[in-house]
């Protein structure tokens, strides 16, 4: 089912191997996007690709640390080389970093978060921006923040400076961009059940969390890949440069 409309596009996403990566890719895919994927995980790489067969779009998939500048765009090059243009781009690669207060954060556990939540955010966005352009077909950024964009977390220091760097970043560009039809938005996800949280929380903190929210319960990486889909998508044609959360009501405390 081609539910928005997407046919024709080109997605790129990064972190698309997993959580609400992979479940943006499923969901653009099925809009009709062709879909190139990125990701440090070879391995989880080729099962989505596998699963996207299904879809009969053109997919595209990479080893991309983004990091990484010149491996960002080297990759974004091999986009346009292979699929011919760049529509949109789901910059929601990210890492949840050490769980320790400011005072204790080591040089190395704040360089490793930043550099992936916000350098690789930035990296991507810029490569996006320059491949739109050079397109000349506008297109639409999505940059995967979180509500910790907005709010603060205790233990999580980096983690909560990128994402609120995240939403800053993505109003700059909003409108140095607004001229070229690129249309560039953040998205704040709630606490979402998907591997990074899965892999590092025990159930009772789980539990705990999933409280947090007015919904009672944790997201589902598929309800965020909605909200992405539709922002990708020419019915949100006037939306750029807003923070949007989909967090079932963690922010209305």
């Amino acid at each position: 089912m081609n539910t928005y409309g997407l046919g024709g596009k080109v997605a790129v996403i990064t972190g698309g191997a997993s959580g609400i990566g992979r479940a943006c890719a499923h969901t653009l895919a099925r809009s009709g996007a062709d879909i190139s994927i990125w990701d440090l995980d070879r391995g989880g790489l080729d099962l989505v690709i596998k699963e996207l067969e299904d879809y009969d779009y053109r997919v595209h998939s990479a080893v991309v640390d983004v990091s990484d500048s010149a491996v960002v765009d080297a990759a974004m090059q091999d986009v346009l080389d292979t699929l011919g243009h760049v529509d949109i781009a789901v910059c929601n690669a990210g890492i949840g970093g050490a769980a320790a207060s400011s005072a204790d954060y080591t040089d190395e556990q704040w360089r490793q978060v930043t550099g992936v939540n916000l350098d690789g955010v930035f990296f991507t966005q810029r490569a996006a921006i320059r491949a739109m352009r050079h397109g000349g077909r506008g297109g639409s950024i999505i940059n995967m923040a979180s509500v910790l964009g907005s709010v603060g977390f205790a233990s999580a220091s980096a983690y909560t400076a990128a994402k609120h760097g995240v939403v800053g970043l993505t109003q700059v560009a909003a409108w140095e961009c607004a001229a070229d039809q690129i249309r560039i938005n953040a998205v704040g996800p709630g606490f979402i059940r998907t591997p990074l949280l899965d892999d590092n929380l025990d159930q009772e903190t789980l539990d705990v969390l999933a409280g947090q929210h007015a919904l009672q319960r944790l997201g589902e990486a598929a309800e965020v890949a909605e909200l992405v889909a539709w922002l990708a998508s020419d019915g949100a044609s006037f939306a750029t440069g807003t923070f949007y959360p989909i967090d079932g009501g963690y922010l209305a405390r």
